[in-house]
């Protein structure tokens, strides 16, 4: 009797990366973005304590102030004092994702990931291991001067990683075509336009910030040489300013969109101004001291991007109302998006003047869906293809319309002829040969 060995493809997989291989991997996968963001910003506080004048540097307290650092590098709200701090920087976590999705991108090619299944493992360990460090710090950190809420500190740190986990396998394991096979074209094109509009509105955002900022260099020179007089203070204040850049980019957009953003009771808008004295930062001397007249018209930027998402759309399909239903999934993207976006760039200031920080998140996802969808929808609907149709007869027919009757006609009586139709067969016969006419 043959002995016929079938290779099981599991087995294959376990033989080509053993267990324990695979949990190393997924281990240092989980624990490198950990260890290397604590260990940076535990790096940067020691700089800043090192070179600040008036500052009493030890290692166990900057070791010690790292762990709630890498809490609000994850948007995690600190308490302080019985003061709450929620407005936290987003440069720190946008560098989080940027390191977890390279961090799970390794560990998916070394393993050999290419499914999406596969990619559930990578996202899965690295965001309950990021998760669950976030709880332990949480509890270990938590004593009179610093409060954190566990709960807090668990599904943040664990959505930060596992979205940036999820952006690093997405190419690799497929997911993005098990999404395109589970979705039509027509909503992989308005996710597609989606992103790209998200893209713009913070272009415009930023375009809009770097304007306010170098028309009030003079006062961003003033605000260094008061608030932050010395190397140390100075090195301190510019990676505070690099650390809100993000923040005030969002901002800007929600400046465009309409319903702009609050320091606590100032407000700032293209149509309501509220100004007062804001914070000592340099990064605050963009904002306006008074209003003007123009500034209803910067409403044209999400205006002109709603243009051009009508104009990547209008040739997904034929007909209009699909083109519709893309231009509506690319809204959604762009008000899904800014309300995250605008939710994480404000919060809680402790308390005083400037408490809170908002940026509306709810009218600048209405206001945005409106900017772009009104005209994306216009321009999909009227500038697209048409689908063919028959043409509608009118009261007096065209040439055409006759010479078309007139050819029907005569097919009709060569069929007729083809079937043994002849001239004597009719109804009408004719007189036998020698009958005459009686009169």
């Amino acid at each position: 009797m043959l002995d016929l060995d079938v290779a099981d493809p599991r087995a294959e997989d376990e033989v080509g990366v053993p267990r324990l291989a695979r949990f190393r991997v997924l281990a240092l996968a989980a624990t490198g973005p950990l260890v290397t963001g604590y260990a940076a910003v535990a790096a940067v506080l020691a700089l800043v304590t090192a070179v600040a004048p008036l500052a009493h540097f030890s290692t166990a307290g900057v070791l010690g102030a790292a762990l709630p650092g890498w809490l609000a590098a994850h948007q995690v709200p600190i308490g302080l004092g019985g003061f709450e701090f929620g407005a936290l920087p987003l440069l720190p976590t946008a560098l989080v994702l940027v390191l977890t999705a390279r961090t799970a991108l390794g560990a998916a090619e070394r393993l050999g990931f290419t499914s999406p299944r596969e990619a559930g493992h990578v996202v899965g360990a690295v965001a309950f291991t990021q998760g669950g460090c976030g709880l332990v710090f949480a509890l270990a950190h938590t004593g009179r001067h610093v409060d954190v809420d566990p709960l807090a500190a668990f599904y943040y740190p664990a959505l930060v990683a596992g979205l940036g986990a999820t952006a690093g396998v997405f190419r690799r394991c497929g997911l993005g075509a098990a999404l395109a096979a589970r979705a039509d074209g027509v909503a992989v094109r308005g996710l597609a336009a989606g992103a790209v509009a998200v893209a713009l509105l913070l272009a415009a955002g930023a375009a809009v910030f770097t304007f306010g900022l170098l028309t009030s260099t003079g006062t961003v020179r003033e605000l260094f040489g008061t608030a932050a007089p010395g190397i140390g203070s100075g090195l301190g204040m510019l990676l505070l300013c690099l650390g809100y850049l993000p923040n005030a980019v969002i901002a800007g957009t929600s400046f465009v969109a309409g319903p702009g953003f609050t320091f606590g009771d100032l407000v700032f808008s293209p149509v309501e101004l509220s100004a007062g004295t804001v914070p000592g930062l340099p990064l605050l001397a963009a904002l306006p001291a008074e209003q003007a007249s123009w500034w209803p018209v910067l409403c044209l930027l999400p205006f002109g991007v709603g243009v051009l998402v009508g104009r990547r759309l209008r040739y997904v399909a034929d007909d209009p109302v699909t083109r519709m239903r893309a231009v509506a999934v690319a809204a959604g993207v762009v008000a899904l998006a800014f309300a995250v976006l605008a939710g994480s760039a404000g919060g809680r200031l402790g308390v005083g003047p400037f408490d809170p920080v908002t940026m509306r998140a709810a009218a600048v996802s209405v206001a945005l869906v409106l900017w772009i969808g009104v005209p994306a929808a216009a321009v999909a609907w009227f500038t697209g293809p048409r689908p063919p149709h028959d043409p509608t007869p009118g009261l007096i027919p065209d040439d055409d319309d006759e010479a078309t009757e007139a050819a029907a006609e005569d097919d009709e009586a060569a069929e007729g002829e083809s079937a043994g139709e002849g001239p004597g067969e009719g109804s009408d016969e004719d007189p036998e040969p020698g009958s005459a006419e009686v009169r």
